[in-house]
């Protein structure tokens, strides 16, 4: 799968889960201050993109995320590397 397309399903979620308006998603969107999610919300998003993508997601890879594009970089390295 290709970073757009990680992209547009990530926004997707976003839009569909927490009704987040498609004009305030971009890469550079700050997940809690732009975006005003909150960790439950985080958490959801993470078990939501677990069942998209069909692999475990370890909660140190989400630490360290910030924005729309962390999330992409994020589960393109997920989807890349070999399950373990």
């Amino acid at each position: 799968m290709q970073k757009q397309e990680i992209y547009q399903q990530i926004s997707a979620l976003l839009i569909k889960l927490f009704e987040i308006d498609e004009s305030d998603i971009s890469p550079q969107a700050k997940l809690y201050e732009d975006l005003e999610l909150d960790s439950i919300d985080a958490v959801d998003l993470v078990v939501h993109l677990q069942k998209t993508t069909g692999r475990k997601i370890k909660p140190e890879m989400f630490k360290s995320v910030r924005t729309v594009q962390d999330i992409v970089d994020a589960i393109d390295e997920l989807l890349n590397t070999p399950e373990s």
